[in-house]
Parts: structure tokens; C-alpha cells; sequence
């Protein structure tokens, strides 16, 4: 699902160039679900980006799901997130003037699927959540946990081989997190998806098939 080999990141910060993430090698397998940790500034969040196409590496090979990402357009890039990649954000990005079912099928706007199949499977992935009786809930009108469950679904709706969630939990409870998390964990074992979540938390990394240390990764140099 995802290889990497020699990746790097840079950022200029005035005539300086920052090294923000380096990778010498990291292979995930389809269907596992790996946490991503590290102290701050390590570069977990560069790499999901570079994972997610959001951010062109400077080098190195990045292939997820059969594509080598690098030597695509950022069109291109845009193209195969909307279709293959489902994102989880620590804010979770909902539109207020829409109810939680509007507000997951929008999730398909750039995807794929219309009409009343995503009306159905936008249904079916709010059921599967507990939010049945929620579906025509503004996001100012559910608690932070189904707002949680209403991105998760979001993130779901077209059916992607890859989520990518980073630190999707930090705004809630533990108690809270934990559910939303075997949530985000049984439907996308449900479907065969990947997970790749970057956090900061060791009971949710606990929870992953496994946990990579960023740092571990880094080219020797």
C-alpha cells in the first residue's frame, strides 16, 4: 500500500533550509493500521502530507497504492486523494449550514458516486456510528464526539483504500477518543482500509496493529 525509500522534506526559513522530514525506508501493507509517533517537530505531519499528495517531496520514492506520487502533477496529486485517500483532521472541518448526512455526503462532491446510492451509503456509514437519530443535526448541534463520527463517515464515503488521520482525538476526552477511535478502527477493518494516524497519545498508538518512531527512520548520515 505505501513504500517509501530515501524521502526528504525541506522548508527555507529565511536564508536556512530546515530539514522537516527524513525517512530512509517504510513499507506499510494494505489493510494495517500504523500509528505515527515522535516529539513534536519530527515531521509526522510533513510526511502524512507528503503521503496525502499535499506536499511534493523534494526526493526520494513515495508510492501508495501502486502510484509513485512524486512525479505527479499537483493536479494529478489532487485527483487521487479525492478518489483513493479518506482524511480525518484534528479540527474536523464541518459546514455549518448542512446536517451531518449533508455534510457527509459532500465528503463525495470531488469523489465519486451521486444520487441515491450516496444518499444510501451516507445513511448506512451514520447507522453504523450510532448517529442514526442525528443525521438532520446541524454540526453546532452535536456533542464533539459525533462530530468526530459525522468526519469520520465523511472521510469514509468514497470508499478509499487509505485513511489518514492526524491526531484526530486531540479535542475530546479520553473516554470519548478511545470510542471514536475502535470506531475509526472497525470500519476501516470492515472495508479492508489502511490507516495511517499520526499522534501523541500512547493508549491510541497501543491501539494500532503497530507504532512507528519517526526519528527510527532517519537516513544515517
Amino acid at each position: 500500500m505505501i513504500e517509501i525509500r530515501d524521502l526528504q522534506k525541506s522548508y527555507r526559513r529565511g536564508e536556512e533550509s530546515v530539514l522537516a522530514c527524513d525517512v530512509s525506508e517504510l513499507t506499510i501493507a494494505a489493510g494495517e493500521c500504523v500509528a505515527l509517533v515522535g516529539r513534536s517537530g519530527c515531521g509526522k505531519s510533513t510526511l502524512l502530507s507528503m503521503i496525502a499528495g499535499m506536499l511534493r517531496p523534494d526526493r526520494g520514492l513515495l508510492r501508495v497504492d501502486g502510484v509513485e506520487l512524486s512525479g505527479l502533477s499537483e493536479a494529478a496529486r489532487d485527483r487521487f486523494r479525492a478518489h483513493r485517500i479518506g482524511m480525518v483532521f484534528q479540527t474536523f472541518n464541518l459546514l455549518q449550514p448542512f446536517d451531518a448526512l449533508e455534510n457527509v455526503m459532500l465528503g463525495a462532491v470531488f469523489g465519486k458516486g451521486g444520487g441515491s446510492a450516496l444518499r444510501a451509503r451516507a445513511t448506512a456509514l451514520l447507522e453504523r456510528v450510532g448517529l442514526a437519530d442525528r443525521m438532520h443535526h446541524r454540526p453546532n448541534q452535536l456533542s464533539v464526539g459525533q462530530v468526530q463520527r459525522v468526519a469520520l463517515c465523511r472521510a469514509l464515503i468514497n470508499e478509499p483504500p487509505l485513511i489518514l488521520a492526524d491526531e484526530p482525538l486531540g479535542n475530546q476526552d479520553k473516554s470519548t477518543g478511545r470510542e471514536v477511535l475502535a470506531q475509526l478502527l472497525e470500519l476501516a477493518r470492515a472495508s479492508r482500509c489502511t490507516v495511517v494516524m499520526v499522534t501523541h497519545d500512547p493508549e491510541s498508538a497501543a491501539a494500532m496493529d503497530r507504532s512507528v518512531e519517526l526519528a527510527e527512520l532517519r537516513r544515517a548520515s
